[in-house]
């Protein structure tokens, strides 16, 4: 570890943080030279964000007091803001928010205008998403030029050249996200256009669905394919044949993912002056109307756990073991936070300020959940554990609606706020039409040295290239070599047989206890992936990042069954991952030298991965966490929220 001063205190940092900040984050002069230590970064945050107090009445004094709790819940890595917010609060470059819905109107200048914006939001560092499901279906007859509607996947493959054009603030290319309806009458070929892998490859996908097509699924009944330009039914289809063919392309390389976009709307208070949400950020969590951003940020729930209660002593009750008090400091000091990033923030677009400004949404999410139970001794999969991610999400909920309260009583309501179903109710008064999202969080939850999201703990150890000397080493989990210590079953070949991708279950002298507390990812069954996800998706007004992770063996019906639960349990959403189904693997358990050597149009997959996600390791350490690939050698991630 290294020790880095904060005036009077002292903060640890990873080494592998270390790394990364200097790479993607501290402020470099002229000269390309680091001119920022952690110290100086907490603290640039902190100021620029708080000083928007000063627009809403307050005195300096008290403006300076919030910037050091923000510097102090930052410095503690208990709360970090999303990338952008590291990265350019406090600088005269960028956006600070993370994630857009762009327009799409059916029309040559609402092409290209969504093409000029996309270009302008990715240049300034975000991600972008759009609805597919108004373009005209292709060979649709275009009255003012008696041509032919080129269609919504040549569309989607323009957007997709302008995104490869932007190199996003410098740091990578641009991260998308497209959603068209099963509605509309090219939904097949939406549902194969990534078949081929490498195609629209800046683009995930996702099809939008609702409740009257899954219990169409369900009952082997047809449904309707609508033309949007008149709403005119084209022919109908049945709905078990359509939803196989999304089921398969899940299956064969994880897309299209599915967004139910009847759930989203229930939590869409606004009224129908500003229509439905039918689009979502880059990786499906945050849905979001045209024009809209919304900015994100993390609480580290490992941060958490009291660790001075002896564990000898501990009587089983869980919720002893966590800093409640604590939890709910950071919640309110973190929303306060999020609703200044708003007011802070530069827009790419006049209209986007508009339409943000209009609703104030935030995202306040969670990561370290995986770590939090380790240290609690729960495993993952199991019902306690659901249950606490629940109660824990629901009191954040409380927290932040609470605060947003508050905020609203001193600065007002969201501007949108007498257009709402919350204008009803005289007690809701918000200062933000949402509050909570849970985002991959593959980045930032390196630099906090703590499990992404709420995803369970991805491998126990794994070979990583050292970026500074140009070794090879064995990174494990800390939380596992500790116990393994602790135990007496800790050994260097057990960590070489691990970091080799070895399963930990096939090791006798490993007790049963930590066989199951340590279960990982890829062991955990798919079923207790998607109830985990519904547990946090219940105290959560927006969506839930979260990749269900299948064997390389699962079949066609093992993940059809994981989208209907997904449907059943009353998720916003689903993406799933089949361990091997990508030419461009996006997990790396094991020897990165001896696997992926698979070469493609004369290139190596390692020097694709190199080109097409910036990465600076030699071996394609990359996890699949929401739809979101980070490599977990030097955080480099095509997603502007990692």
């Amino acid at each position: 570890m290294t020790l880095v001063n904060f005036s009077s205190r002292t903060t640890q940092i990873s080494d592998q943080a270390q790394v990364i900040l200097e790479h993607r984050y501290f402020l470099k002069d002229s000269d390309n030279k680091v001119i920022e230590d952690p110290n100086g970064l907490f603290r640039r945050v902190a100021k620029a964000i708080a000083k928007v107090d000063l627009d809403y009445g307050k005195l300096p004094v008290e403006s300076t007091l919030e910037e050091n709790d923000f510097f102090v819940m930052m410095s503690n890595l208990e709360f970090i803001p999303n990338s952008p917010t590291l990265m350019n609060a406090g600088t005269e470059q960028g956006t600070l928010s993370a994630c857009f819905v762009l327009p799409l109107e059916d029309s040559m200048e609402g092409i290209m205008k969504a093409a000029t914006d996309t270009a302008m939001v990715q240049k300034f560092g975000g991600g972008t998403g759009f609805a597919l499901s108004n373009v005209r279906p292709r060979g649709d007859k275009i009255r003012s030029t008696h041509g032919i509607a080129c269609g919504p996947i040549e569309v989607l493959k323009t957007l997709s050249r302008v995104s490869s054009m932007i190199t996003q603030g410098g740091k990578r290319d641009g991260a998308n996200m497209a959603v068209m309806s099963i509605y509309h009458p090219d939904i097949l070929d939406f549902i194969e256009c990534k078949k081929v892998e490498g195609d629209i490859h800046n683009f995930n996908i996702s099809v939008g669905v609702d409740s009257n097509f899954m219990k169409a699924v369900e009952n082997n009944m047809e449904y309707g394919l609508i033309n949007p330009k008149d709403s005119s039914l084209v022919k109908k289809v049945n709905a078990r044949e359509v939803f196989n063919k999304i089921v398969e392309g899940a299956w064969r390389n994880g897309e299209p993912g599915m967004i139910f976009l009847d759930r989203v709307n229930e939590d869409n208070h606004v009224i129908q002056e500003y229509g439905n949400m039918i689009a979502t950020n880059p990786c499906g969590e945050q849905p979001l109307l045209p024009n809209e951003s919304c900015n994100l940020g993390s609480i580290n729930l490992s941060k958490f756990y009291k660790s001075s209660l002896d564990m000898n002593n501990f009587d089983g009750e869980w919720f002893k073991k966590i800093d409640w008090s604590r939890l709910e400091w950071v919640t309110r000091k973190a929303t306060r936070f999020l609703d200044n990033v708003i007011d802070a923030n530069y827009y790419a677009t006049p209209e986007i300020e508009e339409m943000t400004k209009a609703t104030r949404k935030i995202g306040l999410g969670v990561m370290g959940f995986a770590d939090l139970l380790i240290q609690l001794k729960i495993p993952y999969d199991s019902k306690e554990a659901r249950e606490i991610g629940k109660l824990i999400m629901g009191n954040i909920q409380t927290w932040s609606d609470s605060e947003s309260k508050y905020l609203a009583m001193e600065r007002g309501t969201f501007p949108a706020w007498k257009k709402s179903d919350y204008y009803k109710i005289e007690s809701q008064k918000f200062r933000n039409h949402c509050r909570l999202t849970v985002a991959p969080t593959g980045t930032i939850s390196m630099i906090a040295d703590t499990s992404s999201g709420v995803e369970p703990t991805f491998a126990l150890a794994w070979k990583k290239q050292n970026i500074l000397e140009g070794k090879t080493l064995n990174y494990v989990n800390k939380y596992f070599e500790a116990d393994a210590k602790e135990h007496n079953f800790y050994s260097e070949d057990l960590m070489d047989y691990l970091a080799e991708g070895g399963d930990l279950n096939t090791v006798p002298q490993v007790p049963d206890w930590a066989k199951d507390v340590y279960r990982t990812a890829p062991s955990i069954s798919p079923e207790a992936h998607v109830l985990m996800q519904a547990a946090f998706q219940e105290n959560c007004d927006s969506g839930i990042s979260k990749t269900i992770n299948f064997a390389n063996s699962a079949t066609i019906e093992d993940v059809e069954g994981a989208y209907m639960l997904a449907w059943k349990k009353r998720c916003k959403g689903i993406t799933v991952y089949r361990a091997g189904s990508r030419e461009i693997e996006v997990l790396v358990k094991g020897n990165a030298e001896e696997d992926n050597q698979l070469v493609k149009d004369g290139f190596s997959i390692e020097e694709q991965i190199l080109e097409n996600q910036d990465l600076c390791c030699t071996s394609p350490h990359i996890i699949n966490e929401g739809g979101c690939e980070t490599c977990k050698n030097c955080g480099s991630s095509k997603c502007i929220i990692a």
